[in-house]
């Protein structure tokens, strides 16, 4: 089941939201009890009538059973300062726009099966320091971090993105975001090939260890 609206006036002034991993209603159409319905995604749509679009929440934890994140989901979510998706394990993609103009947004976590990221995605979240790309990642959006110009650090794990960001423009504009000083790339990556805009355009120093795996840091 998709979810397909939020009404702000029912979370009784909460800005944290968690969002469970199955919703039930009744033959009134109130969500209490009766059929229960499995959340896979959270509705998209055009840029003002994404599910969450505008609303005044802080923060949001995603259910485990969720697939989809769809276009314009958070799109001007302005207060919104963290996204737990670290238990969305069967999330595989995130829509265009979705969390576009979050611009308070400072963490967030992507699970290891994400594979895509839509067009403009992450756009103008500026307050966003730092960001890790799984491993299953294999498509990034044109735009998707265009002006986040906060971030400081990125975490590789992809391959895609290792062997892709040839250019400030690649990737989603990724390095175009000249605030980045760090970036950390999964060794075993870097022992498979030479990527070029990395290896020009940062210093290769010492590895280091993040949860169990080694990194190659590289920095300006």
């Amino acid at each position: 089941a998709t979810l397909t609206s939020f009404n702000e006036s029912l979370a009784e002034g909460k800005t944290d939201i968690v969002i469970p991993a199955s919703i039930s209603k009744n033959a009134e159409e109130q969500w209490i009890e009766g059929d229960t319905y499995t959340v896979t995604a959270i509705a998209g749509g055009s840029y003002n009538n994404g599910v969450f679009y505008n609303s005044g929440i802080t923060s949001i934890e995603l259910p485990s059973t969720l697939e989809s994140i769809e276009s314009y989901a958070f799109y001007d979510c302005s207060g919104l300062t963290t996204v737990d998706l670290s238990n969305c394990t069967s999330l595989t993609s995130i829509g265009d726009h979705a969390f576009r103009y979050c611009d308070s947004l400072t963490s967030i976590t992507l699970p290891e099966g994400l594979t895509s990221i839509g067009n403009s995605a992450f756009r103008y979240c500026s307050g966003l320091t730092s960001i890790t790309l799984p491993s299953g990642l294999t498509s990034i959006g044109d735009y998707a971090f265009y002006y986040c110009s906060g971030l400081k650090e990125v975490i590789i794990d992809s391959e895609y993105v290792y062997t892709n960001a040839k250019s400030a423009s690649a990737c989603g504009s990724l390095f175009s975001n000249s605030s980045i000083t760090t970036v950390k790339v999964w060794t075993s990556l870097v022992e498979e090939g030479t990527n070029s805009y990395i290896t020009t355009n940062f210093t290769k120093g010492e590895n280091e260890v993040i949860g169990g795996k080694s990194y190659t840091v590289y920095s300006k």
